[in-house]
């Protein structure tokens, strides 16, 4: 079974994610661990990469196409992958196609974790960490039991500046320009999964698993 995961920042992807392994016995690929990988492994392709990433540009879409092709090809992914963080928009979605069709290989659901944008801001401006010992704490779900003050070491506690609701707002507004035709080019395979992410993690992975058969 081939998986590709969306889902906005603070839709709950990483806990999903790490369910799924371990049920289906498949990995998770991103690009950042490809990219990790194929650079620590000397391959051609990571050589390539790294030419982009060294002037701080993007890494273009062939290299990792390339990346993604060496990576499903491994034995690990006999029995199927996760993708996770691609692709992006729909000229990635459209030159995986490809390259799976070269393969024999198609994507058999695309899972997208649906969380209001109210909600999703309550879940990523209520972080805090500790200013002394990095402790992370999350004033909804998992607040410390003194205001302000870490349990551990009673260090201040602080709001990181990608957590404010500014920058949040940004990045879910960024999500939503890039997703959106994704949704619509996937929907239109009959490959969408909608998944309500609302409610326990327990929930949310039974209703991920119910749509996946």
């Amino acid at each position: 079974m081939n998986i590709i995961l969306l889902g906005p920042p603070g839709a709950g992807k990483g806990t999903q994610a790490s369910r799924l392994i371990d049920k289906y016995g498949i990995p998770q690929i991103s690009t950042g661990d490809m990219l990790r990988a194929a650079l620590k492994e000397g391959t051609p392709l990571g050589l390539e990469a790294k030419k982009f990433m060294d002037q701080g540009a993007l890494v273009p879409d062939t290299v990792v196409i390339g990346l993604v092709k060496e990576r499903i090809q491994k034995p690990d992914c006999t029995k199927g992958y996760m993708l996770d963080g691609f692709p992006r928009n729909v000229s990635q979605a459209e030159a995986l196609d490809s390259m799976l069709g070269d393969l024999s290989q198609k994507i058999d659901h695309v899972v997208c974790i649906e969380v209001p944008s109210e909600e999703l801001l309550g879940r990523l401006t209520g972080r805090r960490t500790c200013r002394s010992c990095g402790a992370g704490y999350h004033i909804r779900f998992d607040p410390p039991k003194k205001d302000g003050t870490c349990d551990k070491c009673a260090g201040e506690l602080y709001q990181r500046d990608d957590d404010n609701e500014a920058t949040v707002s940004s990045r879910l507004k960024v999500y939503d320009d890039q997703t959106k035709p994704l949704i619509d080019y996937y929907s239109k395979q009959g490959k969408l999964r909608p998944v309500n992410g609302v409610g326990s993690m327990d929930e949310i992975f039974s209703r991920i698993t119910a749509v996946l058969g």
